[in-house]
């Protein structure tokens, strides 16, 4: 097995059950114990935001009376059940939960069992739980650090299967769908603690991107303390729960504002935010004297971000082979969806509209 590093590599860890997490065979009737250093590693790895589930040639009820009595069923994801192979059980959770598979971890008493993974799942690293605990303890599986996000990772996952059964039984136009979610934007200056998870967007997000630009965490840094620059981050909540930190917006400020950089997490896709944080950002700009500008760069995946520049009431003022400018008119106010509560967190902002904007 090669070793996970210290780049956060690791996603998931995927448990057997019988003589792995807990001591013991649940079919042959054994007394059940989970060992204190199960336990307390359960808890570290879903502190740091790495996800966890079962692959367990049992029934899936009593297994999950076990789980349950022991106050451990909270922390699986998609538990896999039942008398297939372990191989298609990981296959299962890598589709559901959308990850590679070099970035799981099986965890298997049994050296038939990570053989048949191994084989079949080759990017899969098999390990015992022995050897599970030595590369946490080497510092091999939890990252460096811990963004708020990340925290959070398996309760935005739980939320999102709640929202996707909501969805998939949902019956009326889209409209009333994105206005039975209950919305709320949050929009805000970044602070130190948002940088990971902000830097992190610029990396991984390139079909909701205005121009593509890269920033790393210390150039996140000194944009934040530049007075001539703004770094905002955008958080969205709804009923079942939070997606997290979802968009990050780089504006440089003066006579006039610019949108250097604009992005949103493809978690919300189709959730159609981009036109509240847009308005939200102009808003703010009017609030200080200043036009909006924006700049588009356009790739072979971002043409959605100019629509929703457009949408928003940006009018193209320019075009070169590699950028559009694009302004905001001075008498226009940018409107909010009526299925989206609008709040932000800057005290300079005074503007309010026909919307359900809430400013403190």
């Amino acid at each position: 097995m090669t070793p996970a590093t210290a780049e956060n590599t690791v996603k998931c860890v995927v448990w057997d059950l019988d003589d792995t997490l807990w001591d013991g065979t649940l079919l042959e009737g054994d007394e059940l114990h989970v060992p204190d250093a199960n336990r307390t590693l359960v808890r570290v790895l879903d502190e740091h935001g790495i996800l966890q589930s079962v692959a367990s040639r049992n029934e899936p009820g009593p297994v999950e009376d076990r789980l349950r009595g022991f106050g451990l069923d909270k922390y699986f994801l998609h538990p896999q059940l039942g008398w297939s192979a372990k191989s298609a059980s990981l296959r299962t959770l890598l589709d559901v939960l959308n990850i590679s598979a070099d970035s799981v971890l099986f965890v298997d008493d049994s050296e038939f069992e990570r053989a048949e993974v191994a084989r079949e799942l080759p990017e899969v690293r098999c390990v015992t739980r022995e050897k599970l605990h030595e590369l946490v303890a080497g510092g091999r599986v939890l990252p460096r650090r811990v963004t708020a996000d990340a925290a959070r990772r398996r309760k935005m996952y739980q939320a999102e299967d709640r929202r996707r059964g909501h969805e998939e039984t949902f019956q009326g136009p889209a409209e009333e769908f994105l206005s039975s979610l209950g919305m709320t934007l949050r929009v805000r200056n970044a602070t130190e603690g948002d940088l990971d998870r902000a830097a992190e967007l610029t990396r991984r997000t390139h079909q909701l991107n205005t121009t593509g630009i890269t920033f790393d965490r210390d150039e996140l840094a000194e944009l934040v303390r530049d007075p001539g620059h703004r770094v905002i981050v955008a958080e969205l909540d709804d009923r079942f729960g939070t997606y997290g930190t979802i968009g990050l917006a780089v504006l440089s400020t003066g006579p006039e504002w610019t949108i250097r950089l604009l992005l949103m997490s493809c978690r919300v896709m189709g959730r159609n935010v981009g036109t509240a944080l847009i308005a939200a950002l102009a808003r703010t700009a009017a609030a200080h004297g200043a036009r909006t500008v924006a700049h588009f760069r356009p790739t072979d995946r971002n043409r959605q971000m100019l629509v929703t520049y457009r949408f928003a009431g940006f009018a193209v003022v320019s075009r070169s082979e590699d950028r559009v400018v694009l302004t905001m008119p001075e008498d226009r106010i940018p409107a909010v969806p009526g299925y989206v509560r609008l709040v932000t967190e800057d005290t300079a902002t005074v503007l309010s509209g026909p919307t359900q904007e809430v400013t403190r």
